[in-house]
């Protein structure tokens, strides 16, 4: 069994890593996007820092902490309302909720159909984090992102040779927070 400081190492190196990724995806958009005024460049760092930190820690334990999903949709809701971004304040508060309802209800059919839960509530937190942010604009191409992600490593996983069993957890935080980050930097698909 890894030591604490062993796991923690580990979460460093994925957090590096995936950091990298993100800022491969995002600098051209950051450097040379039109909207990136001051304000919306911090909005932007502050963003792709929790959503790596919540990709690394996922990656490593399964699990979302809500000491990171819940600040960042609060900090969604909060520089909208601070930066006065449209859709207006109440229309993301819909979507940080509506978010969150729709990952709670596909885990309440998942658990009534195979009588365990399919998803942990981490996600639906992070999904609601995406409605604040992006607003209910967003959340489907996050959500088209992720699901496309995941369904990709999956394939590299079964095409490398690596099976996955039905009841193997899969981190689906960093396919979110990828998705998130897409839609955050280019917009939605639509």
């Amino acid at each position: 069994m890894k030591s604490l400081s062993e796991k923690l190492g580990s979460i460093n190196v994925t957090a590096a890593w995936t950091g990298c990724l993100y800022v491969v995806i995002g600098l051209p958009h950051i450097l040379f996007g039109k909207d990136m005024v001051p304000a919306v460049m911090l909005a932007t760092i502050l963003l792709g820092t929790a959503l790596v930190a919540l990709s690394a820690v996922d990656l490593h334990t399964l699990r979302l902490p809500d000491a990171v999903t819940l600040p960042l949709a609060a900090a969604g809701l909060g520089l909208a309302a601070l930066l006065g971004w449209e859709p207006s304040l109440a229309w993301r508060c819909g979507a940080a909720a509506g978010g969150y309802l729709f990952i709670w209800g596909i885990n309440e059919g998942y658990r009534a159909i195979r009588g365990q839960a399919g998803m942990g509530l981490g996600d639906a937190k992070l999904f609601a984090a995406a409605g604040a942010w992006l607003g209910f604009e967003g959340l489907p191409s996050v959500l088209l992102y992720g699901c496309a992600g995941a369904l990709l490593f999956v394939a590299v996983k079964h095409l490398s040779g690596q099976k996955l069993g039905l009841r193997e957890a899969l981190p689906f935080g960093p396919f979110l927070s990828a998705g998130i980050w897409l839609v955050w930097l280019y917009g939605p698909l639509v």
